[in-house]
């Protein structure tokens, strides 16, 4: 059997800091999963990082952010370390399934529990105390859900055309039949619009980018306009911008990736 602790599989020096790619067995999802970690450039062998976590989309892996985005310029100036999961199970929604046949898909004890346990366990140099969280599409539901779910471990949030309202899109029915079955209730536990009214103490305002180009927006999969009304009700900061002429791929979440970082360095009080 694989080791539960990580091992590296690849490191490549970028902004003066590095990506490094590991491996590690994971027993919350009974199968290997690999990780990316951005370190920034340390001045001092004691120095501790912060944590931004980047939950990528449907079809992603741990690779498309940290070739794609960019965001590796600014973390490393702020100096936040960057920790990408991959996405195994490709399409598992970042929930606990409660269904049989996908019983292993347990992606949010993953994100919330396990991964930061095993980098407080291996990586001196990561503060895993001082994070935030952010995500795209599929990622971006993600990271709101376990935000507001976790208000006391995380800073901050943001995401890309995220998916808010998974219980009235086609994306989010077919996800959560799959994996929940047909308790609507259950359902409801994994989705930003019906989190936030229960949720709303939010330390930092939600920073969402969206844009206007995006079809799966015109498709009625994201619904931001319903997320922007349950903030509007119980008066959660919520910053949603529409950004005209983007769509849904990663050119877009490179042009707006650096307000992001600093939004978070901000609320980690960097």
């Amino acid at each position: 059997m694989e080791s539960s602790k990580p091992t590296e599989i690849s490191s490549s020096k970028m902004f003066e800091g590095f990506n490094r790619r590991y491996k590690h067995y994971s027993p919350t999802l009974g199968c290997s999963i690999n990780f990316h970690i951005y370190f920034p450039p340390s001045t001092s062998p004691s120095q501790k990082f912060p944590v931004l976590y980047w939950l990528s989309g449907l079809s992603c892996t741990d690779e498309n952010f940290i070739i794609k985005s960019g965001a590796q310029r600014v973390a490393s100036t702020e100096g936040i370390a960057l920790v990408v999961p991959d996405t195994s199970p490709s399409a598992g929604f970042y929930l606990n399934a409660t269904v049989e046949k996908w019983k292993n898909w347990q992606m949010y004890d993953y994100v919330v529990k396990e991964l930061p346990k095993l980098l407080n366990d291996n990586f001196s140099q990561l503060d895993t105390s001082q994070a935030s969280i952010s995500g795209h599409s599929m990622g971006g539901h993600g990271a709101l859900t376990i935000y507001l779910k976790n208000l006391d471990k995380y800073k901050s949030v943001s995401a890309f055309a995220p998916i808010v309202n998974p219980v009235n899109c086609p994306w989010g029915q077919k996800a959560f039949t799959n994996y929940l079955g047909d308790d609507k209730s259950a359902w409801e536990e994994y989705d930003a619009t019906c989190l936030i009214s229960k949720f709303n103490d939010v330390a930092a305002t939600i920073l969402i980018d969206q844009g206007e180009d995006d079809k799966f927006l015109h498709e009625n999969q994201l619904l931001p306009n319903k997320f922007d009304e349950a903030c509007r009700n119980v008066e959660a900061p919520l910053l949603l911008r529409m950004q005209p002429g983007y769509d849904h791929s990663y050119y877009f979440i490179a042009s707006f990736i650096d307000d992001h970082i600093r939004h978070h360095a901000q609320a980690l009080n960097l």
